[in-house]
């Protein structure tokens, strides 16, 4: 529900917001090559798929229905799912409470890892929504940490940071997480709890879209995010089944400006009448 009250608004995932600042050539790359091992693997995902016409409506759903399946049995998918994993043994750590049994000796060396390198955070929050709404985005923070000590170049540092844990790579994609937590960062807690809607529920989602709420209900849903730092936020990298965890210093500066870029470039791309037909010869 919007701040100043109406009906709902559509928000923007914060990590989809900022995508279009991102170069993703070398994960168009790193698609493809998945797609033909997967399809080296099960070669009957290839049957009739050569008589289709990618141009058309049919061909278009088919395959890109055979080429994520074949992503999917070259196992790319299995990283996403081993980070959703780790996260979930993170938030046990940061609460004190015991690892699952039967939780696997690689598992348990990367929470032994995330756990002496965090050692000097506080977790304050853990998992908490936010809305920016001059970016008309919204997203889920990982941590918000408080931390005293050694900071970008060594300056002493102190306060409360947006933490985020990230279980792949990290050699690409810096500005754009450093992005993702200065959106965080700028944002305001949001108790959606508030105005409740089972969206499995077609017809009642589509009348709740109609509701329309008074500013000062609409507003209690909102409350001020903490005094975050705006300037710094931190990337925990624990690489799956590495045994090790490795902090970095994610500046939110630079991050702010790309989010406010991003804006730019998303409200660009609605934009029409880029090109005008020539005049029939009279």
């Amino acid at each position: 529900m919007p701040k100043g009250g109406g009906k709902p608004r559509t928000l923007t995932r914060t990590t989809t917001f900022i995508d279009c600042i991102e170069d993703k050539s070398a994960l168009s790359a790193w698609g493809k090559r998945m797609t033909l091992v997967g399809a080296a693997r099960k070669p009957t995902i290839l049957a009739g798929l050569q008589d289709l016409d990618p141009a058309s409506r049919e061909g278009k759903v088919t395959l890109d229905r055979a080429a994520e399946h074949a992503v999917d049995i070259a196992g790319a998918n299995d990283r996403r799912e081993k980070g959703t994993h780790l996260h979930a043994l993170s938030e046990l750590v940061d609460q004190g409470e015991p690892l699952p049994p039967g939780t696997s000796a690689s598992d348990l060396a990367d929470m032994a890892a995330y756990k002496v390198a965090t050692a000097d955070f506080d977790v304050v929050a853990v998992e908490q929504f936010v809305v920016v709404d001059e970016l008309g985005a919204g997203g889920t923070f990982d941590r918000m940490l408080s931390y005293s000590g050694p900071g970008p170049g060594g300056r002493h540092i102190e306060g409360l940071f947006i933490g985020d844990l990230k279980t792949g790579s990290v050699e690409y994609g810096g500005l754009k997480m450093a992005a993702q937590l200065a959106v965080y960062a700028h944002g305001e807690l949001y108790d959606h709890t508030l105005f409740p809607v089972d969206r499995r529920d077609k017809r009642a989602l589509a009348q709740w879209k109609k509701t329309d709420v008074p500013a000062d209900q609409a507003a209690a849903a909102y409350a001020p995010i903490p005094a975050v730092s705006q300037d710094w936020g931190v990337i925990i990298h624990l690489p799956a089944g590495q045994g090790e965890c490795v902090l970095y210093w994610a500046d939110l500066r630079l991050g702010w400006e790309a989010a406010r870029l991003a804006l730019d470039i998303r409200r660009m791309r609605g934009e029409k009448g880029a090109l005008t037909r020539f005049p029939s010869a009279a």
